[in-house]
Parts: structure tokens; sequence; C-alpha cells
């Protein structure tokens, strides 16, 4: 299985699902700016590609088991032929000690690293500025 089971769009229930993690993490206007930065950046074609491997590392998550319900559930998805939305995540800063965070698209991004670590998975990067210079 390749690089073939990415849609190359974000799907639009995806948006609120991010904003439904953010909020967990910032406040109400926070996950709402950066849910709107995630949406101008999709719609201007920002869809970039990362590894699976690096998306878990810079976000320090685990790599979930393959029999995670659904991890379980995208794997199987991909091996009917079925095509995964691409992650959205907020770029982390390694200055400020502040990792990347999947905003939506952890259980897809642990699904491809079981089929193959080293494949590109389409990313939706939103990119915060730094409240102060280094």
């Amino acid at each position: 299985m390749t690089a073939t089971h990415w849609k190359d769009e974000p799907e639009s229930h995806d948006f609120p699902a991010a904003h439904d993690y953010l909020s967990l993490v910032l406040d109400e206007k926070g996950a709402s700016r950066l849910v709107e930065k995630l949406k101008s950046v999709a719609g201007a074609g920002g869809v970039t590609r990362r590894k699976a491997k690096d998306l878990l590392r810079a976000s320090q998550l685990a790599l979930l088991e393959s029999s995670n319900a659904h991890v379980a559930s995208d794997l199987e998805k991909v091996a009917k032929g079925e095509k995964l939305s691409p992650v959205l995540v907020v770029a982390g800063d390694a200055f400020e000690g502040r990792p990347l965070i999947i905003a939506d698209g952890y259980h897809r991004v642990c699904a491809s690293y079981w089929i193959d670590e080293n494949t590109d998975i389409p990313c939706v990067i939103a990119r915060v500025k730094a409240q102060h210079s280094h």
C-alpha cells in the first residue's frame, strides 16, 4: 500500500473535529482562530506531505497499536481501497518547547505508520507566529 490511500483535500467534518480537540488545549478564541487558519491553508492548496514517523516524533505522541479500534478501522478502509483524509496539524516550536499538535488525524497517522512509516502523509499545517523573537 502506498501514498495512494490519501485524499487530496480534508473532509468538511475534519475541521469541527480539529476544533473539538484544540478547544481542550486552547481557549475558544484560540481554537477558532487556528481552525480558520487550517481552513485558509487548505483552501489555498496548502497541503504538504510529511512522513508518519516524523509527525509522531514532532508531536511527541506514542504510536497507537494496530489493534486500536480507530487505527484498525483506518487500516481496514485502506485495505478496501478507501482513501483517508489528510491530517490537520499545528506546527510546533522547538525554541518554545512546543510540540506539533495533531488537531485531527492522529489515528490516521498511526495507521499510515503501520502501513509504511516512510509514506508521505498529506497534511494541512497551520503555523503560529512566535510571541517574541529568539
